[in-house]
């Protein structure tokens, strides 16, 4: 069983709100409907959470991203269907707080420095957050949606 002290959930809790804040910021900057706003922000704190619980249990950050794009993916695709929004407003605002950005950073910092070793350390870290991200998405958005039934 699973447990964690009050301090890890008050990690978490904060966690979740700072990065639906970020996913917030993030879909006004790619002017994505106003309507969905609300639930952009949700989507992103959804995954970031599931991102820092996995992490907490001890995954590396590769299968960490890989099962926090998962529920993400899902719910872009619930929330695409009940908005009327395509699946794309929820993702890509969503996956914001997953990018392995810092990683890219330091990638190419390391690199310039010249300090292969460490360079190519976090490249492919980097590397392998990227591919689960896309395996991820994939995986979900693969999965055929039942036909809808058109009345009238």
């Amino acid at each position: 069983m699973i447990s964690l002290t009050n301090s890890q959930i008050g990690e978490l809790m904060g966690q979740f709100l700072l990065a639906g804040t970020g996913t917030l910021s993030f879909a006004i900057l790619f002017a994505c409907p106003r309507r969905s706003l609300p639930t952009c922000a949700l989507v992103g704190a959804v995954g970031w959470f599931v991102y820092e619980l996995c992490v907490m249990l001890g995954l590396d950050t590769a299968a960490a991203s890989l099962l926090a794009v998962i529920p993400l993916t899902i719910l872009t695709r619930v929330f695409a269907i009940l908005q009327k929004t395509p699946v794309t407003v929820f993702l890509l605002s969503g996956i914001f707080p997953l990018v392995p950005g810092a990683g890219i950073y330091y990638t190419a910092y390391y690199f310039i420095q010249g300090d292969n070793a460490l360079a190519l350390s976090n490249g492919i870290s980097t590397f392998k957050v990227a591919v689960a991200l896309a395996v991820g998405i994939s995986l979900v958005l693969s999965i055929p949606l039942p036909p809808r039934h058109r009345s009238g």
